[in-house]
């Protein structure tokens, strides 16, 4: 059994599609998507269709859940109120199937690897798609979000950081980012705060992260991947995209990216 769990696409088609690429040349059972798919990004359409095609699970992540329900953010300053801006423009792309689509995302998925052994998928944890599990979550916060789960794999995203940590009997996966990997000066927070209000203060590495689980012969192989992707396509994508401050976004990821005015 070989499952690729990919999270956090948050509308970046040019990154999902160099994770599928990447994944064109292996034999894959199921691709399992943890959440966060469409907001914050310049291609929120394009990717639910990719998802859509997929025909594979997906996790309702706590963007999802904004993006059904929107509201403004409580950032003040003139980026975060640009932000804003930027997810709103993409909740007003989705049309009502794609709504209807994101609609059927679950809270939870779980995915039998043999007679005995489960995979239980989530976002955040299986509590909630705004807790945020990391390396150093103490134990007692690991029993708060997974107190009566029983799986010995357990996948989720939400931190946009590249995780394996081992939990009672269970071994934690976070696969990262596909589409906003978290800078290595932000790999120190316990968890991304809020609907990423503070995107112009990362600087985004230029590679889509995402994971393998392997389950073979009663034994498990997990694999963390970093795929570069196409920067330049990236800029051209999101100024044709229509997308408002597409510049102010681009350059804000991915300084190297010379602005067209």
């Amino acid at each position: 059994m070989r499952i690729a769990i990919i999270s956090d696409i948050h509308g970046n088609l040019v990154a999902l599609e160099a994770v599928l690429n990447d994944l064109k040349t292996e034999s894959i059972d199921h691709i399992v998507c943890l959440g966060d798919t469409v907001s914050a990004g310049p291609q929120p359409c394009e990717v639910l269709a990719h998802l859509k095609a997929l025909n594979g699970p997906v996790v309702m992540g706590n963007m999802d859940m904004w993006c059904l329900e929107p509201h403004p953010g409580r950032g003040k300053s003139k980026n975060a109120k640009r932000g804003n801006e930027v997810r709103f423009w993409g909740v007003r792309r989705l049309s009502p199937d794609d709504r209807d689509y994101m609609r059927t995302f679950q809270a939870t998925v779980e995915i039998p690897l043999d007679t005995n052994t489960n995979l239980l998928c989530y976002h955040g944890s299986p509590r909630s798609n705004e807790d945020g599990i990391a390396s150093h979550t103490p134990d007692e916060e690991m029993e708060r979000m997974l107190s009566g789960c029983r799986a010995m794999v357990l996948a989720g995203g939400h931190t946009h950081t590249q995780m394996v940590r081992y939990y009672a009997d269970s071994t934690i996966v976070n696969p990262g980012s596909v589409g906003a990997p978290v800078p290595a000066g932000d790999r120190i927070r316990r968890v991304l705060r809020g609907p990423l209000d503070n995107l112009h203060d990362r600087e985004y590495p230029p590679w889509a992260e995402y994971g393998v689980i392997v389950w073979e012969n009663r034994s498990l192989r997990i694999e963390l991947r970093r795929v570069l992707i196409d920067i330049d396509l990236l800029g051209k994508k999101t100024r044709e995209s229509g997308m408002p401050y597409a510049d102010w976004w681009i350059q804000n990821r991915y300084p190297g990216v010379v602005s067209e005015v």
